[in-house]
Formats: C-alpha cells, structure tokens, sequence
C-alpha cells in the first residue's frame, strides 16, 4: 500500500507495521477466540496485554522502580485538573508554579486555579511564545508543591531540549511535565521529574489513553474532592484496573512500544534510535526552511521543537495554494493551528525521514513556481 505522508499534530500517523498487526488480530487475539475490544479488562489475556505495555514502557524510558506507571482517560486536557487535584496538597499552601511556554501551558495554568493558588513564575508570552525563558529568571516559591512545565508545545513549536534543574535553582518542590508530544521521541531524566503525563494520539498509539509516570512519594495526596477514578493512590492500587481502562488503546500502545524497541538506528535501538532519526528529521525541514525566500519558522534555534514544526508563507495570500497542493502530492494535514496560523509539520515517530524529504521536495518545487 502505497500510503500518503499524515503530519497531523494528533491524532496522529502510527507505524503501518502495527497498525497491521492490530488488523490482523481484530478478530482474534493470539487463539483466545476474541478481539481485544471483547475481552475482560480483569481477565487473564487482557492483564497480559497489560502487564507487558507497562514492562515495554518501562524499558524503553528507563523508568526508576519507585515510579508507578497508570494507564488513565480524559487525555493531557484531563491531567490539567487531575495533577493539582493530587498534587495542590503536598504543601499547606497549595501553591502551583507554572512556566508557560505556549498554549498547552496556559491551559494548565488557568485550570489549576479551580484547585489552589496557580501563578506563573515564568512566561515567553511577550515574544509570543517563540522561545523559553531563562530559568534564573523564573520567580519560583519556596512553599510551591509542584512546577509545572509543558516539555513540548504542539502549537507554538517550542521545546525544552534539557529539563532544568530545579535543586540547583534553590527549588524543593517536584517538576511536574506534560510530555504529551515529546514522549518516546527522546530519554527522559528522571532524576529531575517528580511526575510526566501525556495523551497517547501523539507518539503512543490512539487517543483515549493517557499515560501518567509518577514517584511513589507524590502519590496519596489527593484533595477530598479528587474524583475516586482520579485518585493515584486508587489507580495504582488497582494497577490501573479501578475503573474499566480504555483496553483497545492500551493494547495498541503496546505494539507500539514493541515496535519502537525493534528499532535500530546504527548501534542504537529503541528511544536512542528514534531520537537520532528524529534528529535528522527536523534538521532537514529547518535547515531547508532558514535557507528559503518563501518559508519562514518564528522560533528561537535553541528551543525549537523536534516534533511539531510551525512555519509560515511570507506571502500568506498563497496558504490555500501550498495546502491543496500539498494534499495532491499525498501530504496531508500541513495546516497550522487557527490559533496561529500557517503550517505544522509535525514529525513524530512514525514518521519517516523519507516523509519529511517529501515534504522539503515539495516545499521548494512550491517556492521555484511561486518565483
């Protein structure tokens, strides 16, 4: 099958190998006689599925063993209440600190305010959101229970290329990150993360579950008015079965952190391989995109993201031209978000450096003809 190129931001294109080997166990799941839809969450063949998704995240991540690892619902958006109900009480005060980078973490910020005393420590909003801010600058309290941070923003292009240290800027209080499209594209140092969550329509598989990677010591903290089903001492007790877990979704993460560990990249494998290549994807669209009359991508060099990569026409009146041509070489879902507008091109794991290549071939055949 010869499929077209998806740079959508999420739901996003998953690894054709997979999505074939979920087809042809629809009907029936290794002999058991059923698809993994029809099965039992607290059956036998479903807690298998189950047990080794988590097994295979931990892996791939190196996640330290006094992290619990939940498979939940109501993606990243739902984890923006979720996390402050869990986490606002850590210290009397409630107080939440967040460094707003983008969309996604204003978001955040805005819906921790039903929950506790919500403030920004640090914004890039006065450069509209094109770089971070310095963390010296970032005004953080000493009686914070968490930091919060969006480690990739899907919107705006910006990426933290290294956690910061919040012990070495006189912070106790745990980092709190929404990986949601950074996940698996790249190690994560757990030794700066107290708790990471994300959707899974980005790098994971479908939308519907939502993965949260959280230290032992954070958990049993939850507000009286947390819901049951949100609470993360009862979530991982139950091993992520206290509610029905989104199944489907689970089993499909699964094989793909199956595929992603089968992935060699020279002497790398898994998280390091896809890194390197994710690497070499965006500097072949950004180095085509500074090199070009036509495109333009606003964000500082430092911090621009390896996942979603905003650019913009300088001549926008030809936006509707680039997009329907675009579509007719099979390179689908280039348009920015109407909050910003222009394109995206959003590079995650399964897409490959030859979609990208595409995609640089017929940006510069687009710019040759507008010429």
């Amino acid at each position: 099958m010869n499929r077209p190129y998806n740079f959508s931001a999420g739901p996003a294109a998953m690894p054709e190998a997979v999505l074939r080997q979920a087809a042809a166990e629809m009907l029936d799941w290794h002999g058991s006689g059923m698809g993994v839809m029809e099965m039992s969450h607290r059956g036998k063949a479903f807690i298998s599925i189950c047990e080794q998704a988590e097994a295979d995240l931990r892996e791939l991540l190196a996640v330290p063993p006094n992290f619990r690892v939940l498979f939940m619902q109501g993606g990243g958006l739902a984890e923006n209440a979720i996390v402050p109900l869990n986490l606002a009480a850590l210290k009397p005060a409630r107080a939440m600190d967040f460094v707003v980078t983008g969309s996604w973490s204003q978001k955040s910020a805005k819906e921790a305010e039903k929950y506790g005393d919500a403030r920004v420590a640090a914004t890039g909003s006065d450069g509209g959101f094109t770089s971070i801010p310095d963390a010296q600058g970032w005004q953080l309290r000493a009686n914070a229970s968490y930091v919060h941070l969006c480690s990739n923003e899907t919107i705006h292009g910006v990426e933290f290329h290294q956690l910061p240290d919040l012990a070495a800027l006189g912070c106790d209080a745990p980092l709190v990150i929404d990986f949601s499209s950074q996940v698996l594209s790249r190690p994560v140092d757990w030794s700066r993360v107290g708790l990471a969550f994300g959707g899974a329509q980005k790098n994971i598989g479908p939308a519907g579950v939502t993965l949260v990677v959280v230290r032992e010591d954070l958990i049993g903290h939850a507000l009286p008015v947390c819901p049951s089903a949100f609470d993360y001492r009862l979530v991982a007790e139950n091993h992520s079965m206290y509610n029905t877990p989104p199944t489907y979704g689970i089993y499909m993460a699964g094989l793909t952190f199956q595929w992603l560990k089968a992935q060699r990249e020279g002497d790398l494998s898994g998280v390091a391989a896809m890194e390197a290549r994710n690497i070499a994807k965006a500097r072949l669209l950004y180095d085509f995109i500074d090199g070009s009359q036509l495109y333009v991508n606003p964000v500082a060099p430092d911090c621009r993201s390896r996942m979603n990569i905003p650019f913009l026409l300088r001549d926008e009146s030809r936006n509707d031209a680039f997009l329907a041509g675009a579509q007719a070489r099979g390179l689908l879902q280039l348009k920015g978000h109407k909050s910003v507008g222009g394109m995206r091109a959003s590079l995650y794991n399964a897409m490959p450096l030859e979609g990208v290549q595409a995609l640089v071939d017929y940006m510069r055949d687009f710019e040759q003809h507008q010429a």
